[in-house]
């Protein structure tokens, strides 16, 4: 039987999904919602996002900690994802102050940026259990490489870097994706890697990043590669 598979990364303009059937690259696709791509993912057995899912009240996510300590150059591609009651507020001013409160750091801009795609991918992540998981693309080359990378994901070496290690990997992206192909070219690789662990957790391969994972509210919070 087929194991279809979904990897996706969020972009400036949405999302960008590769999709992978038996480890070979099978389309691309861009979406303004994650909801599109999930809606249009009929037979997927996972669908991995490049976003985080589950929170915790009071603290930091082990998950975040972790995976940054194995990327070396590129750590601090992962961010820490603060507690759940910062992302229920609006305001940012609001939101970092309740999160010094509750970890006594504050909250970087660049989280916060990610806040209505991050509510997104955690809504339908609830109402769909099992379906969505968590991946970090560094992460995923990383494991590919078997060492951190050298060059960052926008760089001409690192993204030609990227590529290989999709190749040797089985995922062959073309050079025409038609519409996807608007999308930034970090933000196809990113998915591509995502897609590639996704594979992994359909055929039972895959690790994560705490191991055995956190639990918040029955479910698993990790990073998974």
């Amino acid at each position: 039987m087929s194991i279809h598979v979904i990897g996706v990364d969020a972009y400036a303009l949405g999302w960008v999904g590769v999709e992978l059937r038996d480890g070979q690259f099978g389309r691309a696709m861009l979406a303004a919602t994650l909801y599109e791509i999930v809606a249009g993912s009929s037979g997927a057995a996972v669908i991995g996002v490049d976003i985080p899912l589950g929170m915790f009240p009071d603290r930091w996510r082990a998950a975040d900690t972790l995976a940054a300590d194995t990327l070396g150059p590129r750590r601090s591609s992962v961010f820490r994802v603060p507690p759940r009651a910062v992302w229920q507020e609006t305001d940012f001013a609001t939101a970092n102050r309740i999160c010094r409160e509750l970890t006594g750091s504050g909250l970087s801009r660049q989280s916060w940026a990610l806040r209505p795609k991050l509510l997104e991918a955690n809504a339908i992540w609830e109402r769909h259990p099992g379906l969505l998981f968590e991946a970090h693309p560094e992460v995923s080359f990383r494991e590919m490489a078997g060492e951190p990378l050298t060059y960052a994901k926008k760089t001409w070496s690192g993204q030609a870097r990227r590529r290989e290690l999709l190749a040797k990997h089985g995922i062959v992206l073309p050079d025409h994706l038609g519409p996807a192909g608007q999308a930034p070219p970090d933000d196809i690789l990113d998915a591509a890697a995502v897609a590639w662990t996704a594979n992994r957790m359909a055929n039972g391969t895959a690790s994560s990043h705490p191991s055995p994972p956190e639990q918040s509210d029955g479910a698993q919070v990790a990073i998974w590669y």
